[in-house]
């Protein structure tokens, strides 16, 4: 007789988004305004680096957690961007990519059962991780605050869960929504936080991609409690190296290490030369993507409203989370496929982000594309319209 298969495997949703794109690809000359890739190549420094390595045959097995000359690097990178004081390369590993570093969380976190606060709309990733890790998510509903989270909508929570919270997932710059925090909004956040004896996973993967002020970190404000997430795969255009990193006060990271180690003996070392170099290149030399991306964000936001989509105000990351105009009736999922079959321009339905009805009326848009793209598209998006 056929075992059967783990429930929790049975009994999880594909993710949202992957299963959207893949059915657009019934539809042929489509412009994408979809995935989050940044629409530049790698760095030449990252690029010469990683060459380098393989041709010295760095191509052998490395050091679980990340090779300490690589930690070295991102502890200096953490200091230099974010304030971040962290007292040896022990507080930290490097992952294959943050969703894997996040599984990791999770996992070590996590008893079967217990609960997570997940500010609603989220990176669809999240979700499905914690299924696997038998977590409850406790979704936040944000959008009776403008998408962002506040103390009073922890309290809610907090007061109506019925099961055990061990920790809040926060994301900022938010994906979708690309709303992010000022200090004092973020320092109240922290005492609410502290309040509720939670860990707190704050994923910062955008940090780099702020546009209005400067981007702090939890870290920083909440260190004993606080687990920083973050990486290169968007600030540093290097989606396909899949490296990211997790910071932390060294009891927590110690035990994280034990899940990430039995899943990822090691990450390819030329990879990890590769993003020695990358956390080495100053500010500076990458202004010219923050400010493009930018750019293309004001474009974009001015096109949309034109066309009377309504818009939470981004401040970072590279995505537009904008309401439907009044006259489309469709929900946003429908409304997307419709866009994709008879206007030839893909977006990413709110539903594919959000557990709350608020979601039906949304799409996400990314302008991570090159502006050629961008312009392409909300040529198509304005034709689509003008025809309903």
């Amino acid at each position: 007789m056929t075992q059967p298969i783990n429930p929790l495997v049975q009994n999880l949703e594909p993710d949202r988004i992957l299963t959207f794109q893949k059915s657009l690809s019934q539809f042929s000359d489509l412009v994408y305004l979809t995935f989050g890739e940044p629409g530049f190549a790698t760095p030449e420094p990252v690029k010469a680096a990683t060459k380098a390595a393989i041709d010295a045959d760095r191509s052998h097995y490395g050091n679980s957690q990340g090779e300490p000359a690589l930690r070295e690097a991102a502890l200096a990178y953490l200091a230099d961007r974010y304030q971040l004081s962290y007292p040896s390369i022990d507080n930290l590993i490097m992952t294959a990519g943050v969703t894997e570093g996040i599984q990791a969380i999770f996992k070590t976190l996590l008893q079967e059962g217990d609960g997570l606060l997940i500010p609603d709309p989220a990176y669809g990733s999240y979700f499905a991780a914690l299924s696997l890790a038998g977590g409850v998510v406790l979704p936040i509903n944000t959008a009776k605050a403008n998408f962002k989270l506040t103390p009073e909508l922890v309290d809610e929570a907090m007061a109506s869960a019925k099961v055990p919270v061990r920790a809040v997932l926060f994301n900022y710059p938010n994906n979708p929504t690309g709303v992010s925090y000022d200090l004092e909004e973020l320092k109240a956040l922290a005492a609410c936080f502290e309040r509720h004896d939670l860990w707190v996973i704050s994923d910062e993967i955008y940090a780099e991609l702020t546009y209005q002020g400067q981007h702090h970190s939890l870290g920083k404000l909440l260190p004993e409690r606080t687990i920083v997430v973050n990486g290169l795969s968007k600030s540093h255009a290097m989606t396909g190296y899949r490296l990211g990193l997790i910071a932390g006060p060294s009891e927590i990271i110690q035990e994280i290490q034990k899940v990430h180690g039995s899943s990822v003996f090691s990450l390819p070392t030329f990879v990890q030369d590769g993003a020695v170099a990358a956390f080495q290149m100053s500010r500076d030399d990458l202004d010219y993507m923050r400010e493009s991306y930018q750019e293309r964000r004001d474009y974009v936001a001015d096109e949309l409203r034109a066309l009377g989509f309504e818009l939470v105000a981004p401040k970072g990351a590279f995505y537009l989370f904008a309401k439907l105009p009044d006259s489309i009736q469709m929900d946003s999922a429908d409304f997307a496929m419709d866009l994709a079959k008879n206007g030839g321009v893909a977006l990413i339905p709110g539903t594919a982000f959000s557990m709350f009805d608020e979601a039906k009326r949304y799409v996400r848009l990314s302008y991570a594309a090159d502006m050629a793209t961008l312009k392409a598209g909300l040529a198509r998006l304005k034709a689509y319209l003008n025809d309903k």
